[in-house]
């Protein structure tokens, strides 16, 4: 029964295909060959780097703190301690927060990629849209990450084709 099944979605699969022109293209290596795209590249790698030296040097910053405070503990009020664990605490969360500024979900670096980065993208996904227009493609898919459909044919998409046939208003 599974051959069957499969023998089927196959035979759709070829049907479909026969009958909507597609095409691939490897987004990756498209970028790889652009030289802003290197460059852009380039400066994103020297910024991290900077940036990871930053937080390097603080967390050393913090390493020797902690161990001075190790040799010295001893000697120290109550009072003493508590401040230098206090102060060891608060520059340990101010290197948290520069990591999490520079490298965060939204931070300087997520920021930096898309001033540099961005243009260069959408340079690249006009190209493909206006060569997809200009060889009737329906569909053009990206085998170098996991973006998928990079451009689709305005036509095929059915989605209100499928609403309406549910009675979603």
């Amino acid at each position: 029964m599974k051959r069957v099944i499969f023998i089927a979605l196959l035979a759709f699969g070829w049907t479909l295909a026969s009958s909507q022109k597609i095409a691939i293209v490897d987004i990756t290596q498209v970028l790889e060959n652009m030289p802003e795209y290197k460059k852009a590249q380039e400066q994103l790698d020297k910024i991290t780097a900077t940036w990871k030296q930053e937080i390097a040097d603080a967390r050393d910053k913090i390493k020797v703190m902690y161990n001075k405070y190790q040799a010295e503990q001893v000697l120290l009020s109550d009072e003493q301690r508590r401040n230098k664990e206090e102060e060891i605490t608060s520059k340990e969360k101010e290197a948290m927060e520069m990591q999490k500024s520079k490298f965060g979900s939204e931070g300087a670096l997520f920021m930096k990629r898309q001033e540099l980065v961005q243009p260069i993208q959408d340079k690249v996904y006009k190209a493909i849209q206006e060569y997809a227009n200009s060889k009737n493609l329906d569909l053009i898919l990206d085998k170098g990450s996991s973006a998928g459909v990079i451009f689709s044919n305005p036509g095929m998409d059915k989605t209100s084709d499928i609403i309406k046939k549910l009675g979603i208003q």
